[in-house]
């Protein structure tokens, strides 16, 4: 992601690493032109669904955002986020989509922000 770069300078350091880490994940031959800028895109819109569902919401006190337990259809926030990169007129398949989902994931376990199934 070198000329990306710029982009990365611009986090924190945790969304440096989730970035990286979900970039690296994604198979070489399913990356096309898929940069920072638009895995970034594609996390915010996948908190927008959630927050659509009531599985994410704004911590009052704190003004954190703090992720609510429930069950995610991940098909339903796919279509999502696809439409979502349709309107924005981003070149993100639906299958870098599921990729990016499927590293978000992995991170979470890792990082002990989600359970095994």
């Amino acid at each position: 992601m070198e000329n990306n770069s710029i982009e990365l300078s611009l986090l924190d350091a945790e969304e440096r690493e989730l970035v990286t880490f979900i970039y690296n994940a994604i198979p070489t031959e399913d990356r096309g032109a898929l940069s920072a800028d638009d895995i970034l895109f594609v996390l915010d819109v996948m908190d927008d669904f959630l927050e659509e569902q009531g599985l994410l919401r704004e911590d009052p006190e704190t003004g954190e955002m703090e992720y609510l337990e429930g069950e995610v259809d991940e098909t339903e926030q796919l279509n999502y986020a696809l439409k979502a990169c349709r309107e924005e007129g981003r070149a993100i398949s639906s299958v870098q989509i599921q990729l990016i989902q499927d590293a978000e994931l992995q991170y979470g376990i890792a990082h002990g922000y989600y359970e095994e199934e």
